[in-house]
């Protein structure tokens, strides 16, 4: 039996790292490849499709009514806000991700963009370049040593944030409702609720998953509490954060600054947050390096292959929902 395997994605120049797990597993596999930009495109694309593989196309319930042989859907990355979990589990279609990958660098991401941030590298590097030579332009700068770093969900990444800061001696706190106690034992982390974290955090770096509760989850209201001193971080996804709110708070001097490796729309080529030095800003870079690359790659693709084998994948969104 031969299974239609389609894949959507815009980044990679080839799709030889698929194919190479499609062949490895020894199942026989006809693979198309395309760049899907519309509904329409995607159902072209793989309206044969037992299994599909998309990176930004959007796979709601237009999409899968038109696909009637399609048992899964993998995605390239840790979130699936793309995806309709509710119509694919009506549909029988196992949804799949890539949940662990990338720690080590979104990690060091987040960190270096507080650096970024707290020495104001970026505006000196612009300045310098640009004939200007003078070092305070930058004032005030502050030392980072002892501060309060809150961490917004405190899973893999934030707890590699804390390891790679271990020499600034921060406290920590986190706000993470699925967190019991047992599972911060062995770690220096107090866990504290929402305006607490708001209130008491010098740097806040953001690492939950982009739902329903947490879609503008720092407005107007949240940034109103934060010190007129801190930094806030999101290396997560951009609907998180009210940009709207975000540039008032940059305006009237509510926070600090803050660095993002995500927006509420991307790609974003034009923002009023552009025009504030205190804002840095990454296309969506943080979960890139060559290792990380090839993993996500991998795991996507043996996501299909364990799904059409009956195994367990390396994410599964719908379990509770879909059976293999």
């Amino acid at each position: 039996m031969t299974f239609e395997i389609a894949i959507s994605q815009t980044d990679f120049p080839d799709i030889e790292t698929e194919t190479s797990v499609f062949e490895t597993a020894d199942i026989g596999v006809d693979v198309t490849a395309g760049s899907a930009k519309s509904e329409a495109e995607l159902i072209d694309l793989a309206s044969d499709a037992d299994g599909l593989i998309v990176q930004y196309a959007q796979v709601t319930e237009s999409v899968l009514s038109e696909l009637p042989n399609l048992s899964v859907v993998s995605r390239y990355g840790i979130g699936v806000d793309n995806i309709d979990i509710e119509a694919a589990s009506e549909h029988g279609v196992a949804v799949t991700h890539v949940p662990s990958y990338c720690e080590e660098e979104v990690a060091t991401h987040a960190f270096s963009l507080l650096l970024t941030l707290a020495r104001r590298t970026a505006q000196y590097d612009s300045e310098v370049k640009s004939s200007t030579w003078d070092w305070k332009n930058g004032r005030p700068i502050e030392s980072l040593t002892g501060k309060t770093v809150g961490f917004v969900a405190f899973g893999k990444i934030p707890r590699r944030f804390a390891d790679l800061a271990a020499g600034f001696n921060f406290e920590y706190v986190t706000y993470d409702p699925y967190l019991s106690e047992d599972d911060i034992v062995d770690h220096p982390v107090e866990k504290v609720d929402f305006d607490t974290l708001l209130s008491e955090s010098d740097i806040i770096s953001i690492h939950t998953p982009l739902v329903e509760e947490t879609c503008h989850m720092f407005d107007d209201n949240a940034f109103a509490q934060m010190k007129d001193s801190a930094f806030l971080l999101n290396t997560s996804r951009g609907p998180i954060i009210d940009e709207t709110a975000l540039n008032k708070a940059l305006v009237e001097d509510e926070i600090a600054g803050a660095g993002l490796d995500v927006m509420e729309e991307e790609p974003t080529h034009e923002s009023p947050l552009f025009e504030h030095d205190d804002l840095v800003v990454t296309p969506h870079v943080a979960w890139y390096s060559e290792a990380s690359l090839t993993e996500l790659r991998r795991k996507a693709a043996e996501n299909i292959v364990n799904v059409i084998q009956g195994d367990q994948p390396h994410g599964f969104a719908n379990h509770e929902q879909v059976s293999l």
